[in-house]
């Protein structure tokens, strides 16, 4: 079978682009960026992934550059456009400008990978160096209005390279330019999801053998297709699911997830009460990474508690888990790839258990929308295989907490120059007194958000100054829009954990938003929604603030903020209003990147 390789160099989106090359049925597989040469003949073709190092750094990667001699086609992309350059003799150096999120790039020509491009296409872009001189032999053929050279091709030797992401779905033309270079590979396409099942029930036997599975059940999308599919390839008896009531659950959510997994089928399922020992544990917690690790840690306490307590042998159990691969790239889990944040199902126990065989992941190798496929060829309800994603660790995420406010050091002048920035559409900004997370060039960043208010209400404007504002202050990761009160005078933040009293709260907004958009029919054009609980007092208020941060993707590894109508944002706000403990409603204006889509 013919293959592609994607030289893997730390990217976010390195897996997603052997994702796409499989999804035009060629079948493709991730190496390291660095293995040599003579280990890539056989591959028809190599593409260069991104990464968040700088290509000039002392102990960046480097490519063996007897690939470029090889003769197959080349196609760097983000990282690798700039180490392509950087090891054929042209320069990279920083951008004037960072980009993050949405660009426009002209194209000057439609000639190999760019036949079929329109002159100028939406792209998306997340860099801070660029390449600022073009190797001896490649045309420049793509431009921005702040990266001069976002494409370039050497046609005589099939290298082509982007600043930009074509893999991403937010850039309109990545496919169609990932099919103009397979084309040119010649590959035949003999790929597909069928055939990659298949595989993976193989795989499922081979990893298994005569062991049965004890697998940890969330409720959501890939805990539930993953035990199905274990399930059907294993057989009922040889698996057994426990769900863990966390207490930062959605609201009723313990119920609805029992009624869900008795209409798919599943049996043998073990609820545990671990509300108690969870607000214990986390009790005057509020850094974001301590407090997934702690959640991912007693996570696991709680599966041997109750393999003993059923006396399962644990020498014939394995732990099974929903992972999918956002959850395992954004911890930082190939080479050089940095930490985003630390999924529960990927803190440090978890990872010594996979280095020991005593874990299974059937979906870590796919994405949302593939776990989604998956769901429906196993004949899962449509009610489960189209529910909202929601993180493992639950509303514990959607809770922030903080000691003390967090303001910039240079918090004034800081404001003083965003306002310049933006003063010339009517709107005024300030600085959240907290941080939060996101993604930028590859890299995890825990920055300040900034919350921009007007009288008026016009997302294009908006979805252009947050990108301005992430992309020009390094002080920043996230835009807001505020949405209640009218009037800003103060912002201050306390002193917040978690505990029940705060997730109460988080639980009565996330049930207004959620029973909103189903009953106005809007839960299929938005993709996760979620509700976010804030220490940040609005005009002495005394009262929290809530963030809406409605998205539209298809994988998670990009996204863009929901647009709302504005008659169905104005009765939202109405009754998250009637929530005595809130006292501000904000919305999330932030594309990923530069922001995650979840706060922490």
């Amino acid at each position: 079978m013919d293959k592609i390789a994607v030289l893997d160099f730390g990217g976010q989106y390195a897996h997603l682009i052997a994702n796409r090359v499989r999804r035009l049925g060629v079948y493709s597989e991730i190496v390291d960026g660095e293995t040599p040469a003579k280990e890539l003949v056989g591959y028809k073709a190599l593409i260069l992934s991104g990464g968040p190092a700088s290509v000039y750094g002392d102990d960046s990667a480097r490519c063996d550059l007897g690939i470029f001699d090889l003769e197959v086609p080349i196609l760097g992309i983000c990282y690798g456009h700039q180490l392509i350059a950087h090891s054929l003799g042209g320069r990279v150096d920083h951008g004037k400008v960072r980009e993050y999120g949405h660009a426009i790039v002209k194209f000057s020509s439609n000639e190999a990978i760019f036949d079929g491009l329109d002159p100028d296409e939406d792209v998306w872009m997340s860099h801070f160096d660029q390449v600022v001189e073009a190797p001896k032999g490649f045309e420049v053929v793509g431009s921005t209005e702040d990266c001069p050279i976002a494409a370039m091709m050497d046609k005589k030797r099939n290298i082509y390279s982007l600043q930009f992401h074509p893999e991403v779905t937010h850039t309109s033309c990545g496919m169609d330019i990932l099919r103009n270079f397979v084309d040119i590979t010649d590959s035949k396409r003999e790929w597909d999801l069928d055939k990659f099942l298949e595989e993976i029930k193989l795989e499922i036997k081979e990893k298994v053998g005569g062991q049965k599975v004890f697998m940890l059940i969330s409720g959501g999308v890939d805990s539930t297709v993953a035990f199905v599919l274990l399930s059907q390839v294993l057989g009922e008896d040889n698996i057994y699911g426990l769900f863990v009531d966390t207490g930062f659950m959605r609201m009723n959510e313990k119920e609805e997830v029992e009624n869900a997994l008795a209409e798919a089928g599943i049996k043998n399922l073990h609820v545990y009460d671990a509300k108690s020992e969870y607000f214990e544990a986390l009790k005057g917690v509020y850094e974001p990474e301590k407090k997934r690790i702690i959640i991912g840690d007693l996570f696991l306490d709680i599966q041997e508690k109750v393999s003993n307590e059923l006396g399962l042998n644990p020498e014939e159990w394995i732990i099974g888990q929903g992972t999918i691969y956002p959850d395992t790239i954004e911890t930082g889990g190939t080479k050089r790839a940095h930490k985003i944040k630390t999924h529960h199902n990927r803190v440090e126990r978890v990872q010594k258990l996979i280095e020991e065989g005593r874990v299974i992941e059937p979906l870590a190798q796919l994405y949302k929308d593939e776990v989604r496929a998956v769901g429906e060829k196993l004949g899962l309800a449509k009610e489960i295989v189209w529910r909202h994603p929601f993180p493992g660790p639950g509303l514990a995420v959607r809770c922030l907490c903080t000691e003390g406010e967090d303001l910039p050091g240079n918090n004034e002048e800081l404001e003083t120059r965003i306002n310049d920035l933006i003063s010339d559409n009517g709107i005024k900004g300030k600085i959240l007194p907290i941080k939060s997370v996101g993604v930028q060039g590859d890299e995890r960043t825990y920055r300040h958000p900034v919350l921009l208010y007007s009288k008026e209400l016009d997302w294009g404007r908006l979805n252009t100054l947050s990108t301005r504002l992430t992309n020009h202050f390094a002080e920043v990761n996230r835009a807001l829009y505020c949405i209640s009160p009218d009037e800003i005078n103060t912002l201050t933040s306390r002193d917040s954990y978690l505990d029940q009293k705060r997730v109460l709260i988080i639980q009565e907004a996330d049930k207004v938003v959620m029973d909103y958009i189903y009953e106005v029919g809007i839960d299929r054009d938005i993709w996760q929604f979620p509700t976010v609980l804030i220490p940040v007092i609005v005009n002495n208020s005394g009262k929290e603030s809530i963030v809406l941060r409605p998205v539209c993707s298809s994988e998670a590894m990009t996204a863009n903020f929901y647009r709302m109508n504005e008659k169905h944002l104005k009765e939202l706000k109405s009754r998250l209003e009637k929530i005595e403990e809130v006292g501000a409603v904000f919305y999330d204006i932030t594309n990923k990147p530069p922001g995650t889509i979840e706060w922490e």
